[in-house]
């Protein structure tokens, strides 16, 4: 049996489908897009100025992608 840790790659999988809903214009009652931009830029190492969330989806997805078992 395999078990699921919130791993880097689990986080970024979250972390692009918040952002994918910011971008279409729904809102998160939890987290701002600043907020969001901000772990977006742990992940990816780059700055994100307000509204660039489509940017920072593309750069998660050039993040490998590790699955543990």
């Amino acid at each position: 049996m395999s078990t699921v840790t919130p791993s880097f790659s689990f986080q970024a999988i979250f972390l692009k489908a918040h952002l994918k809903m910011l971008a279409a214009g729904l809102k998160n009652s939890k987290y701002s897009g600043k907020t969001l931009l901000e772990i977006a830029s742990r992940h990816t190492g780059k700055q994100y100025k307000r509204g660039q969330y489509l940017l920072a989806i593309q750069d998660l997805e050039q993040l490998p992608v590790v699955i543990h078992t």
